[in-house]
C-alpha cells in the first residue's frame, strides 16, 4: 500500500467511492469523470503501478472480475457497445499510478472518440515486428511458451483453433 496512493487510500477504506465491485483481490469503483453514464474503474487492491508489474495470478483475477462487471454495466445501461482503456506510463497517458481498467459504456453519438492511423502496414515489416515479439517472449518465458512450435506466421483459420 501506498499513502499517496488515491486507489490504496480507498482500497484501506480511507477514502470514499461507490463501489459496484468488492472482492479480496480487486474492486470496482464508479468512476468520477462520467464522459458517458456507468464509467467504472476496476482496480487491484494490492499497489501495482502498471500492466508490466501485474502477476499472471492477478491479471487472471483483475479481467475474470472486469468480465463481470462489463456484463453487469451492459443489463443495467442497455449500452450497445464498450471500451475498456488501460493506460501504463506518462506518455502512455496513465494519470494514477496504481493499474486499473476503466470500462467505458458506448452509446449512439456519445461524442467519444478514439483515434489512430488505421493504415495497413506491409506483410514483411509485421512478420519482422511479430519476429521481435517472439523473441522478447522467449526470453521471458520458460521453454517459449505463448509461442507456436516453430513460430511462423498463422492464417487466422489456424489462429481461431
Amino acid at each position: 500500500m501506498s499513502d499517496s496512493c488515491i486507489f490504496c487510500q480507498i482500497a484501506a477504506g480511507k477514502e470514499r467511492a461507490s463501489f459496484v465491485w468488492d472482492d479480496p483481490h480487486v474492486f470496482g469503483m464508479m468512476s468520477l469523470e462520467q464522459p458517458t453514464p456507468y464509467k467504472v474503474l476496476m482496480i487491484p487492491r494490492t499497489h501495482v503501478e502498471s500492466l508490466f508489474d501485474l502477476s499472471d495470478e492477478l491479471a487472471a483475477k483483475l479481467f475474470q472480475a472486469t468480465v463481470k462487471v462489463a456484463r453487469a454495466i451492459r443489463d443495467a445501461s442497455f449500452c450497445p457497445g464498450l471500451n475498456i482503456v488501460q493506460s501504463n506510463g506518462k506518455i502512455g497517458q496513465q494519470d494514477v499510478f496504481h493499474f486499473h481498467l476503466h470500462i467505458v459504456p458506448r452509446f449512439k453519438d456519445d461524442g467519444i472518440i478514439l483515434k489512430w492511423d488505421n493504415t495497413v502496414e506491409e506483410r514483411a515489416r509485421l512478420d519482422a515486428l511479430a519476429q521481435e515479439i517472439r523473441s522478447a517472449v522467449s526470453r521471458s518465458m520458460p521453454n517459449g511458451q505463448g509461442i507456436g512450435s516453430d513460430g511462423a506466421e498463422r492464417s487466422s483459420d489456424a489462429m481461431r483453433g
